[in-house]
């Protein structure tokens, strides 16, 4: 029922939200109330950011200074990956990592999904927006006010420098502040990603050879069980078998199976791992009964998966998700963050960096042309996804 009417739950609490705003008239708090968003700024964020750097000075000198460098590494890092990933879908489809945009209600229509979002984006941007601050702080440019914005379903946190102040800064001062806000969500998701290998679901994001470093894994899927008729028992695969691949893409975990693209029909050759002996067994894929167009070996599989190598916290599941989502969001907000886009900091990194090195005109031509590049990489990403998986939702 959800996953159908996510759209529809999400602009009724929409609804909500913004009764309660009227209700308790929010507007005499510094909240800002409009149909379409909700905005606070707060004028005594300058005097909380100092008070913090009196206590944290020399810490922060150094993270400013580190964030400079980190800003050109994520954005070195984004690029790559993007380009990378578009020569994946030519070259290595099973490699190709499906790219969307996190909308509540409408990418993300699952009641957990929406809700795991819901807790990690304000973290997330308190963090980022707060080192944007104390940075600035730092480098003696006043903070005007400093809040947040919902809109609809879309968050964003924001602080207000003193425009004619942060103009005539200098450039290795506007760097640190506009580096700092990635830098410091990238810094946490790497802490956070150190508490997480101990943690068996973080193997399925973390990158080789990382993997087999801190991960012991499977031999391969076993089989539990043979669906009766199908396309696995006509093949021969037997109980206790091992599945290690299939049509030459190795099978560790189930996830893999996803990797395979298993079409209803297809006829595909199965490794399997049987009394010692490697067995290569060509089986027809069978429809599900859930989705017919969703294929399916045949079988029932057991669930095993990787084991981290250091296994001494008992993690609950909910929480489990809930730091991985806010792993992930943290990382690639902060990545992304870092493309020469107009509305994100790497753009204004790249702008401060060739400002005053050429006519204005010129440097706008070629702000634009950069915009233009970054925006058709990322775009295509997008539209290669969706030809991939079709318009995919979590």
């Amino acid at each position: 029922m959800l996953t159908d009417n996510a759209i529809i739950y999400v602009l009724i609490a929409w609804v909500v939200i913004l009764a309660i705003a009227k209700a308790l008239k929010l507007e005499k708090h510094g909240f800002t109330v409009k149909a379409y968003s909700l905005t606070y700024k707060n004028t005594q964020v300058q005097s909380a950011l100092s008070k913090m750097l009196t206590r944290t000075k020399r810490g922060i000198r150094v993270f400013a200074d580190v964030s400079v460098i980190a800003g050109f590494l994520m954005m070195g890092f984004a690029f790559w990956f993007l380009l990378a990933n578009i020569a994946n879908f030519f070259v290595e489809p099973t490699e190709f990592a499906e790219l969307t945009v996190l909308i509540p209600g409408v990418t993300l229509t699952s009641a957990s999904a929406i809700l795991y979002f819901l807790l990690s984006i304000p973290i997330v941007l308190v963090m980022h927006e707060g080192a944007h601050g104390i940075v600035a702080t730092l480098e003696k440019i006043k903070i005007k006010t400093g809040g947040f914005a919902i809109f609809i379903a879309l968050f964003a946190g924001f602080v207000e420098p003193d425009e004619e102040e942060f103009d005539k800064a200098k450039k290795i001062s506007k760097l640190r502040v506009i580096g700092a806000g990635a830098t410091s969500n990238v810094i946490f998701a790497f802490a956070l990603g150190a508490i997480l290998l101990t943690n068996p679901l973080f193997a399925l994001i973390l990158p080789e050879p990382l993997l087999e470093w801190f991960y012991d894994a499977p031999d391969g899927v076993g089989i539990i069980s043979i669906i009766e008729g199908s396309g696995a028992e006509k093949a021969g695969l037997q109980k206790n078998d091992v599945i290690t691949g299939i049509d030459g893409i190795p099978i560790i975990t189930p996830v893999d199976f996803q990797k395979a693209d298993l079409k209803p029909g297809d006829i595909v050759t199965v490794t399997v791992q049987r009394d010692g002996q490697l067995l290569q067994l060509p089986v027809e894929i069978m429809p599900s009964p859930d989705d017919p167009d969703k294929g399916l070996v045949g079988i029932m599989r057991d669930s095993a998966f990787y084991k981290p190598v250091y296994n001494f916290i008992e993690w609950d599941p909910q929480v489990s998700m809930f730091l991985l989502w806010l792993w992930m969001i943290s990382f690639f907000i902060g990545i992304i963050n870092m493309l020469p886009l107009p509305i994100l900091d790497g753009g204004k990194f790249i702008y401060t960096i060739i400002e005053k090195k050429a006519s204005e005109r010129k440097i706008n031509a070629i702000m634009f042309s950069i915009y233009g590049i970054t925006f058709v990489i990322f775009g295509l990403n997008i539209a290669l996804s969706y030809m991939k998986s079709g318009w995919f939702t979590i």
